[in-house]
């Protein structure tokens, strides 16, 4: 059965072709500037690349132009090859709490709370449409980053706010990196051959989020009602006191629009540092030398290792902590510092195990009172697997 695993952002295309239930990767590629002059894309399969620039004034136009291309490449030989599609969303609101099948109801539902994530759903519902306009006769399911956290008790995803702008506009923690965290969830449990482990998973690359599992069941994460919450990411401020966004805004005359785009696009590694976003180009610039970068990097490792210990104690004692996503997978400078600033836990790292990239392993001392392991994420699978399951429910 082949499946495929989208994600469409505003003005681009993202997929991945698998073979399940095998869990095989056949192709992927990216669609950039939709809508946007010189749009383009470039597709992966079979240890080749391939980049060609083409017009493509909607998603409509995107989706055509991959399915095309798929067959021109000898991927598959009809459309009939494809028996799943799965779209990631970043926000399901209160309304979704697991993967659906879906139809138009669902997308005039998602429509409805487009104000929960005006930057990114409306993008995705678009290429939803698409997709059901070129593959109507294909079964489609819609995959929310905010799902998994649905389990969390009132008493952790309320805010201490008036209680009326949660019952009137939705005010409330949601949480993110969903999909990520429940794969890890998925992997680790696997691997253990236990249901029952306390989990902290840290998903660290450009957006980070650190969530307490207990039993396959959310306890609290870091995001909240956006993705700007947490711990320090790339560009985005994690937690900060907002009273600073009236003090900047009488200071600079930037509106509450502005500044709240300060704090998502021109923070974290990036406004700290003053180098780059990229966690590995501050990596660099802190071994040259650089005091600004070094600062970050403190700041960005005692960050995440604060929620680590608050999760620790809030699942009364972690039987595994999981480091993911491009940051927790391949950095080991950074793995370090995180470990080491969770001393107090009795978290020891070994130097050698931690001497790795991209791969499942065990990188804690074997004294270690809770054992930290790398485990590589694959969010295209865990939408792949959800799919393949409705959609042999289905028929």
């Amino acid at each position: 059965m082949k499946i495929l695993s989208v994600n469409a952002g505003s003005s681009s295309l993202k997929f991945t072709l698998i073979e399940m239930p095998e869990k095989v990767t056949i192709a992927s590629g990216l669609f950039e500037k939709i809508g946007i002059e010189g749009s383009f894309y470039t597709i992966k399969y079979n240890g080749e690349k391939i980049t060609k620039e083409v017009p493509m004034e909607d998603h409509s136009v995107a989706v055509q132009k991959l399915m095309d291309e798929l067959i021109e490449l000898n991927i598959i030989s009809s459309f009939d090859e494809i028996e799943g599609v799965g779209h990631r969303l970043v926000h399901g609101g209160p309304d979704f709490t697991k993967t659906v099948i879906l139809t138009d109801e669902v997308i005039e539902k998602l429509t409805e709370n487009i104000d929960l994530a005006p930057l990114h759903n409306p993008g995705s519902i678009t290429g939803m449409k698409a997709f059901m306009k070129v593959l109507p006769n294909v079964v489609q399911t819609v995959v929310f980053d905010t799902a998994f956290h649905s389990t969390m008790k009132e008493t952790e995803y309320l805010y201490p706010v008036p209680y009326e702008w949660y019952e009137k506009y939705k005010v409330r923690k949601y949480g993110f990196h969903g999909t990520s965290h429940r794969f890890i969830n998925k992997t680790i449990s696997e691997y253990f051959e236990r249901n029952d482990l306390k989990i902290i998973s840290c998903h660290i690359g450009n957006g980070g989020s650190v969530t307490a599992i207990d039993s396959g069941k959310v306890v609290d994460t870091s995001m909240g009602f956006t993705p700007l919450a947490g711990i320090m990411m790339g560009t985005r401020s994690g937690d900060i006191d907002p009273s600073i966004l009236e003090y900047v805004s009488k200071k600079t005359g930037e509106s509450l629009s502005e500044l709240t785009n300060d704090l998502n696009k021109k923070s974290g590694l990036l406004g700290v540092s003053g180098v780059s976003s990229d966690s590995r180009d501050v990596e660099t610039a802190a071994e040259e030398g650089n005091e600004r970068a070094i600062l970050a990097q403190e700041i960005y490792a005692r960050k995440i290792a604060n929620y680590i210990a608050m999760y620790n104690n809030l699942l009364n004692g972690a039987d595994v902590i999981c480091l993911t996503a491009g940051v927790g997978e391949n950095s080991k400078k950074m793995r370090k510092m995180i470990i080491e600033h969770i001393a107090s836990l009795g978290v020891k790292i070994d130097d050698a195990r931690n001497d790795c990239r991209g791969e499942f392993r065990l990188i804690s001392a074997e004294n270690s009172k809770i054992p930290v392991y790398v485990v590589p994420t694959n969010e295209e699978l865990m939408i792949a697997i959800d799919t393949m399951e409705l959609a042999q429910k289905k028929n």
